[in-house]
């Protein structure tokens, strides 16, 4: 079974960053979850919001709770708006459908789920994109 890194979740922290900040993105937070949804590594940028890390992470804990990309877990959410409003007190509001996180995969398996928060939903999943090509892995 892979086991996501420390050092893997650090350098997928400072790729993200380094692309937000190459694109001009508000600060931003990144968090990385491992896949029993365990912090593995966070970053908040100065002048990011206090509740940057608590919704970067609930984006993550999402996806890797489901198995799908924070994304689709928006997608869903539309579609049966009961189940997904109860989810966030289900999982002691952790738990956030809200475009801006990926799963985290090596080799087809998942190894756990990155979150980011500040810019727009599509901002936020970009650079969680690059950040994890750039540690070497793949996203979902």
């Amino acid at each position: 079974m892979n086991r996501l890194t420390l050092a893997q979740a650090n350098k997928i922290i400072a790729s993200a960053l380094a692309v937000a900040r190459e694109r001009g993105y508000r600060a931003m937070a990144v968090v990385v979850l491992d896949d029993g949804g365990h912090m593995r590594a966070a970053q908040r940028e100065d002048e990011a919001s206090m509740f940057r890390v608590d919704i970067a992470t609930g984006k993550a804990w999402a996806a890797v709770s489901m198995g799908a990309s924070s994304r689709t877990l928006n997608e869903r959410a539309h579609k049966n708006p009961l189940f997904y409003g109860a989810l966030p007190a289900t999982a002691h509001g952790k738990f956030l459908a809200q475009t801006g996180a990926v799963l985290i995969k090596d080799s087809g398996e998942i190894v756990g789920a990155v979150g980011a928060s500040g810019g727009s939903g599509d901002e936020d999943e970009s650079i969680c994109m690059a950040g994890v090509e750039a540690a070497g892995l793949q996203y979902a």
